[in-house]
């Protein structure tokens, strides 16, 4: 054992010999207990950072352990390797996405392996390669044939500088886009959905059984939005008041209709299909001019709190009826309210809701309190619970007794019944873009949208394109690709342009690393049964509401089709703290990546100080759960820590060897060594419990 703790001379030696003994891969079918180990697979933008080394460390360590404690690990790794970036590049360089693609991959594999990460290299999966293609292509016509995946016209977030569709996620809440910064408009398109709103009860009631963490439910939860309530109808009011017969009511939703009595106006969406009907002559030019501006805004942007209330409505002119009280009230149009939610529509009550407050105060509609406030209380809208006050035959109720007492009404009047809405829209996939899979459709005059047949797939994309400064997908210009057979009829057709949203990769990877080479079918259900679901999966919290949730979709979807035994991808789930640096760009504390300017390369102090200083030191750094900041002060302290500790070792050894005595037993040792041996056990079982 050398004198010196030597770093550049132990590590190379010890990753190769794991490499060669295949140390860390596992074949399918080994017998033992198992463990899959996975970290979520990086886009490959190039070498890691210590951001990476984080992320990777902490799987790193759990396979480690697991092997060491006799299990058979799955420890596999792959790449996210479509997206926007790569096009982008070719835009700026002129490089083809797949060789920027590709030579990033390689350069992101180096840089793993330096920083001491474990993987079956074996098992690699990258979302571009064509095999993959082909079954994400296979599982989408799948959804197909279940109904789940269909094309619709709707308003969609467009965004001007990456030239393609976003989904809600991908916009922030001021309403520009996450990766270009630029301000989201709204077009009507047709595009491509998956419809996870048909399993929006499932995907919330099984949070409840998943060893997640509490954030990253909550976070589902809230998107996925049940709201339980009540949809009822308000009757159109004629010029003098009175309810007329020969006008169909608008429909609201409600989780409130205990503060009925309170509701003083009525609100529309900008998108209502009833708009113009009810949009009263003088008010037309006002209306249109509003709903036209409101076209260019996001839904997130909409929804976003904040700015002046008597900019984001418009009076139709109209009034409705309250059937709570029998008096007529304003119908308004206003941005806040979104057509993908509901009705459509809603019962303003100012006197509970603060942004009723605002809006009525902004154009003078009466406020009328349902729920008296505490004692005390001094601000606007109370939410609070509360005896019923300016309710009638609801007065003195509190809000449970008085919501059902309301409910029982509006159903034995005959206005409309209880249900359930979600928040939660439908998975719209479609992207305009080159550097994606293709979505396996094609367009034939004679018998319209046709899939392509399992036999011809994948659909692949040509190399022969040209990238236009406009960010325009070249796929819609390339006639080679776009030209195609109806396998219905046998005549023309055109294939479809649009490509995946690269979360449909990710939604079912996992599922094909145990049989990445098979020609055959996606995955193994029976290799899968033994495997899945994914013991320990790690990666950041950002994926909660996109890629967690889709996994979660697709996986259900794939259990229904009787492909797999387990309807949930991941029994638990860790969600590690980000590393934060000063960002070049805005000066401000950001999470380290290359968009902000601000990654620190880990090349530099694994050459002066080793990697197993620099996996050290991200552990000490601070829990791994939360972010923290990122300075290289204290990664001397850890080289001294470990050269202590092989210090101490080989005195231990030497003296051990000196004595003549056997590993496995105390007898015939110092008492001194007998003292540290039962040190190094204690420290076994504290790191042991640690883990």
């Amino acid at each position: 054992m050398a004198s010196t703790y030597r770093p550049g001379e132990i590590e190379p030696r010890w990753q190769q010999y794991w490499l060669d003994e295949r140390t860390y891969e596992v074949d399918n079918d080994e017998p033992g207990e198992t463990a899959y180990v996975l970290s979520m697979y990086p886009y490959p933008s190039g070498p890691a950072h210590i951001g990476h080394v984080r992320n990777y460390t902490f799987g790193d360590l759990l396979v480690r352990y697991h092997t060491m404690n006799g299990k058979k690990v799955l420890s596999p790794i792959g790449f996210d390797s479509f997206g926007l970036p790569a096009e982008n590049a070719a835009i700026k360089s002129g490089v083809h996405p797949r060789v920027f693609t590709e030579d990033r991959i390689a350069e992101l594999s180096a840089s793993l392996r330096r920083i001491g990460a474990v993987y079956d290299w074996r098992r690699q999966v990258c979302s571009h390669d064509p095999e993959f293609m082909r079954w994400t292509q296979w599982i989408f016509k799948r959804f197909h044939e279940a109904g789940l995946a269909y094309r619709a016209e709707a308003p969609v977030n467009w965004c001007p500088g990456c030239q393609t569709v976003l989904a809600n996620e991908q916009v922030l809440s001021d309403g520009t886009c996450e990766r270009s910064g630029d301000l989201v408009e709204r077009r009507e398109m047709e595009q491509w959905f998956y419809r996870i709103t048909d399993y929006a009860e499932q995907l919330l009631d099984d949070l409840d059984d998943l060893d997640w963490p509490e954030r990253v439910k909550r976070m589902q939860r809230n998107w996925i939005g049940r709201s339980k309530g009540v949809e009822f109808a308000l009757p159109i009011a004629d010029a003098d008041g009175t309810q007329r017969s020969d006008v169909a009511g608008v429909a609201v939703f409600t989780t409130r209709p205990d503060t009925g009595f309170g509701m003083t106006f009525a609100v529309m969406s900008p998108e209502h299909p009833r708009v113009d009907e009810l949009t009263a002559d003088t008010q037309r030019g006002a209306v249109e001019a509003f709903v036209a501006e409101v076209a260019e805004r996001s839904d997130i942007e909409r929804l976003a709190s904040g700015g002046a209330l008597d900019k984001r409505g418009v009076a139709t002119g109209s009034s409705v009826i309250n059937p709570f009280t029998g008096k007529p009230i304003p119908l308004f149009l206003a941005d806040y309210v979104l057509m993908t939610y509901g009705t459509g529509a809603i019962m303003a009550v100012p006197g509970q809701d603060q942004r009723d407050w605002d809006f009525a105060t902004a154009y003078g509609v009466d406020i009328v309190r349902t729920v008296q406030p505490p004692e005390g209380f001094e601000g606007e809208a109370y939410s609070g619970d509360g005896p019923a006050i300016n309710s009638d035959w609801l007065d003195g109720l509190g809000i449970d007794d008085a919501t059902a007492k309301a409910i029982d009404w509006i159903e034995s009047e005959g206005l409309g019944s209880s249900t359930v809405n979600y928040r939660l829209r439908d998975w719209l996939l479609s992207r305009q873009r080159y550097w994606g899979c293709p979505i396996p459709m094609v367009y034939c005059d004679a018998c319209g949208v046709q899939p392509v047949p399992d036999d011809e797939l994948p659909i692949e994309l040509p190399d022969d394109v040209e990238f236009m400064p406009t960010g325009q997908s070249p796929l819609q210009f390339h006639e080679g690709f776009l030209a195609a057979t109806c396998p219905n009829c046998g005549g023309d057709a055109r294939r479809e342009t649009d490509t995946m949203d690269t979360f449909v990769d990710s939604s079912w990877y996992f599922l094909r690393y145990l049989t990445p080479n098979d020609d055959t079918k996606p995955f193994d259900s029976q290799l899968c049964d033994r495997w899945l679901p994914v013991d320990q999966y790690i990666g950041g919290v950002e994926h909660a509401i996109m890629h967690l949730l889709y996994a979660r979709f697709v996986t259900k979807v794939i259990y229904d089709e009787g492909l797999i035994g387990f309807d949930e991808p991941f029994a638990n789930l860790f969600t590690q703290g980000m590393i934060c640096k000063k960002s070049e760009r805005t000066g401000r504390l950001e999470v380290m990546s290359k968009s902000s300017g601000n990654v620190v390369p880990p090349e530099a102090i694994i050459e002066e100080y080793g990697t197993d200083t620099q996996r050290l030191y991200t552990l000490f750094i601070g829990p791994p759960e939360r972010d923290a900041e990122w300075t290289d002060r204290a990664v001397p302290g850890c080289y001294r820590f470990l050269q202590r500790v092989w210090r101490q070792f080989r005195r231990v050894i030497e003296e051990h060897r000196d004595s003549g005595g056997d590993p496995g037993r105390t007898d015939g040792l110092r008492p001194e060594f007998e003292a540290f041996r039962r040190r190094v056990h204690e420290t076994v079982k504290k790191i042991t419990a640690d883990f």
